[in-house]
């Protein structure tokens, strides 16, 4: 399990990462969230060692990360930064070979990860000779062909198709489910939520919300209720204790000081098809911690 601990970092005035503290534990797919700026590029970058911190820890089950985890990290930058004349097959050896990968190994894990992410095809082409998205897929490759131990991919689906979204995400599900650990940024907020056990929201540096993504939006989706019924549920608005937020026909979306009371009331007036919490999607999660 990969752990941060009170994790800071100034330049200058200004405080890039400010006592940030989560875990990502093994076998997880951890999404990192947060506007531009939020400090999520310098946190992966203090993992790495790239950064040193002010103060704070990261720790790698344990015991803090040496060099030795450093170099079983698979890293993926949101700067692309693969030789742009180099073939891609010739380059991800390459890259897997200085991960003390062997040569046969290097070749074999080079083509079958050109083949998932659908770069088979284009493995003898010159990097710069390949799409934008293209570019993307071989960025990718690169920081998994030596099958990290710990994997830390900066916007890994920016740029890319809906095929190869879902081939990535094929991937990073069979990645995890191997036990390892996974922390990928996205803006892309409905991804993070269908791909994602864990969210790390960050703002100003600072940790805002941390979790797994379904107990954070029952968590935070507050006290409303989403009720339907058989007929109009208009009588809510009359029930004492409840305030109506809306009535639509059969659906009433509520929030109320007895649940159990607003339930057997629907009960009694007839069948009731749904009574459950209200939980918050992982966009209006994200916009409610930053207010």
């Amino acid at each position: 399990m990969l752990a941060l601990s009170d994790v800071t970092k100034s330049y200058g005035e200004r405080r890039a990462v400010d006592g940030v503290t989560f875990e990502v534990p093994a076998g997880s797919l951890t999404g990192f969230v947060g506007a531009n700026g939020a400090g999520k590029t310098t946190t992966m970058r203090i993992v790495l060692g790239i950064v040193s911190p002010d103060r704070g820890t990261v720790t790698w089950d344990g015991a803090p990360v040496a060099a030795d985890l450093r170099r079983r990290i698979g890293y993926m930058p949101e700067e692309r930064g693969l030789y742009p004349r180099m073939p891609v097959r010739r380059q991800l050896v390459h890259l897997a070979r200085l991960h003390g990968v062997d040569a046969g190994a290097a070749r074999r894990r080079t083509d079958e990860l050109l083949e998932r992410l659908g770069l088979g095809e284009r493995a003898d082409d010159l990097v710069d000779a390949l799409s934008l998205g293209n570019q993307q897929r071989a960025q990718i490759a690169a920081a998994l062909v030596h099958a990290p131990d710990l994997l830390l991919l900066d916007e890994p689906f920016s740029g890319l198709d809906p095929v190869a979204v879902d081939r990535l995400t094929e991937l990073l599900r069979e990645i995890a489910a191997g036990g390892v650990p996974v922390l990928f940024s996205s803006h892309q907020l409905e991804l993070v939520e269908r791909l994602c056990d864990r969210v790390v929201v960050l703002a100003d540096g600072r940790v805002v919300a941390s979790g797994e993504v379904g107990a954070l939006r029952r968590e935070r989706g507050g006290a409303q209720l989403r009720l339907v019924v058989d007929a109009d549920a208009s009588w809510v608005r009359h029930v004492p204790g409840v305030r109506a937020v809306s009535v639509e026909g059969p659906i009433a979306l509520v929030e109320a000081d007895d649940p159990q009371a607003l339930l057997a009331e629907a009960v009694r007036r007839g069948p009731v098809q749904e009574f459950a919490p209200v939980a918050l999607s992982l966009a209006e999660l994200y916009r409610e911690v930053l207010v």
